[in-house]
C-alpha cells in the first residue's frame, strides 16, 4: 500500500495518508496505549519508541512525537506498523462521541460559533491533522482546547489562536475573547 507523507506545522507531527480508512466516521485522538487498547493498529504505534499521540481521521493517520525522537528513525518504523496492521484494521471504532449530545444542549449563540469553527477553522486543523474543542463559553471568553497535532504545535498558541479569535470577533461579536484551556 502506498502511504503518502506529509509535514504539518508542527515539526513534531506528521500525516500518513493511505489509501485506505482508518475511520469510517469521525475522528479519534489516542493520547496513551491505554486509550487505543481495542485497537490494534494504534496499540501497535504506540509500541514504537518515541510516539507521543496518535489521531485517526478519515484517511489520514497523524503522528506526534516527542521532541527526543528523529523523524529520520520513527518514520519509516511508522510506514512498516502501518503496512502491517492496516490489512486487519477495522475503520468502523465505536468511539464514545459526547460531541453530538453536547452539542444539541447549546445555546443557539453557542451553537452558532461551533458552526463558523466547522466551516472555517476545522478544515484546516483537520488538514494539519488536528482538531478544535470548545470547552467552555461564557460572558464573552471561550475556552477551546486542540487535539491531534494541533496539541503540540508552536503556532497553535500563536497565530492560529489569534486567527480564531479575529474570525470570530468579525463574525460573532467584536468584544469575544478565546484562550486555551489549561493542560489538566
Amino acid at each position: 500500500m502506498e502511504i503518502i507523507v506529509q509535514p504539518t506545522p508542527n515539526p513534531n507531527a506528521l500525516k500518513f495518508i493511505l489509501e485506505k480508512d482508518v475511520m469510517g466516521e469521525g475522528k479519534v485522538s489516542f493520547k496513551t496505549p491505554q486509550d487505543c487498547k481495542d485497537v490494534p493498529l494504534a496499540a501497535a504505534l504506540f509500541d514504537l519508541r518515541g510516539v507521543d499521540q496518535i489521531h485517526f481521521f478519515q484517511n489520514v493517520i497523524t503522528i506526534s512525537k516527542f521532541s527526543f525522537e528523529d523523524w529520520d528513525n520513527l518514520e519509516p518504523a511508522v510506514q512498516t506498523c502501518i503496512d502491517s496492521f492496516i490489512e486487519d484494521h477495522d475503520p468502523n471504532i465505536k468511539v464514545i462521541d459526547p460531541e453530538a449530545e453536547r452539542r444539541a444542549n447549546l445555546s443557539p449563540e453557542l451553537q452558532h460559533i461551533e458552526e463558523i469553527l466547522d466551516k472555517r477553522i476545522r478544515p484546516g486543523l483537520q488538514g494539519d491533522g488536528g482538531d478544535l474543542a470548545v470547552k467552555d463559553f461564557k460572558d464573552n471568553v471561550l475556552i477551546v482546547k486542540y487535539q491531534g497535532a494541533c496539541g503540540t504545535c508552536p503556532s497553535s498558541t500563536t497565530g492560529t489562536l489569534e486567527a480564531i479569535r479575529s474570525i470570530l470577533r468579525d463574525e460573532v461579536n467584536p468584544e469575544i475573547e478565546v484562550y486555551l484551556a489549561p493542560e489538566v
